[in-house]
C-alpha cells in the first residue's frame, strides 16, 4: 500500500536559516519543486506526497508528484486531519514540531524530522 507522506512545509522550511522568511511562498515552492524532482529520499516503495502550507505560503499550487494542501487555518490542525482521514494506510508526517509529533503519533502515524526531505536548494 502506498505510504501517505505529509510534510509540514512551515516547519521543514523553517529548519534552515536561509532567508525563507523574506519569501515564504517562494520557499514553499522551492521545497515542492525539490520533492517533485527528487521524491522521498530513502523510500523504495511508492509514496503519495502531500505538502501542507499555511499563512503567507498559501497559493502554492500542486504539481505532478506533489499535492499541495492549503490549510485554511492552522497547518498543524490540517496535518492531524489528513492523518485521521487515512487510518487504513501507512502515514508518515515530516516535522520537528513536538506537539504535532505527539498528536499524529496518537493516531498511529510515523514521524520523521525535516532532514528527511531537506536537501541542497
Amino acid at each position: 500500500m502506498t505510504t501517505l507522506v505529509i510534510i509540514d512545509a512551515a516547519n521543514v522550511i523553517g529548519s534552515v536559516p536561509d532567508g525563507w522568511w523574506r519569501d515564504r511562498r517562494g520557499a514553499a515552492e522551492r521545497l515542492r519543486d525539490r520533492l517533485a524532482r527528487d521524491g522521498m529520499p530513502g523510500q523504495d516503495e511508492p509514496v503519495e506526497l502531500v505538502l501542507v502550507v499555511e499563512g503567507a505560503a498559501r497559493g502554492v499550487e500542486s504539481v505532478p508528484g506533489v499535492r499541495v494542501d492549503q490549510a485554511p487555518g492552522s497547518g498543524d490542525d490540517r496535518i492531524v486531519e489528513l492523518v485521521a482521514e487515512a487510518p487504513d494506510r501507512p502515514r508518515l508526517v515530516v516535522t520537528a514540531d513536538r506537539e504535532l509529533r505527539r498528536r499524529v503519533g496518537e493516531l498511529g502515524a510515523d514521524v520523521a524530522g525535516p532532514r528527511t526531505v531537506r536537501g541542497p536548494s
